[in-house]
């Protein structure tokens, strides 16, 4: 074999080497990608912790007005518990008033109760993803 012949000979493989060490960056940068869209996916269910711990505090403090409701998206859970809570104070001169005051103060407590124990990814998977209205 002449001397050119000897280095065409050898120019594939060296490419096909190259193309190996190619590949091997591109797997690995792909990987690295891959876990930086894994953490994001995982700052994306911390922000759901801050949605938990605000939608819980509000539901125990001011539950009766429905307002940890319109917090998690719920408007129309969030404008029943309003409407209650509006008709127990208008009609809070008779006893019953008094009733649907107390009922929606409870249901906001037990409902911030639940929101403050689940785990932050269980509450992500059932308020904010599966829309679970109530309880």
């Amino acid at each position: 074999m002449s001397e050119e012949n000897k280095d065409l000979g050898d120019k594939p493989n060296e490419a096909f080497e190259g193309a190996k060490e190619t590949t091997k960056e591109f797997t690995e940068e792909a990987r690295e990608t891959a876990s930086e869209f894994k953490e994001g996916a995982k700052s994306l269910n911390a922000s759901g912790e801050n949605k938990k711990i605000l939608a819980g505090i509000l539901a125990i403090v001011l539950g009766g007005f429905g307002v940890h409701k319109f917090i998690l998206g719920y408007n129309q859970e969030g404008i029943i518990l309003l409407a209650i809570t509006l008709v127990g104070w208008i009609t809070a001169c008779f006893i019953i008033g008094y009733l649907f005051l107390m009922a929606t103060w409870v249901i906001g407590v037990i409902e911030g109760i639940i929101y403050l124990t689940k785990s932050d990814e269980e509450f992500y998977n059932t308020y904010q993803v599966g829309k679970k209205p109530w309880f």
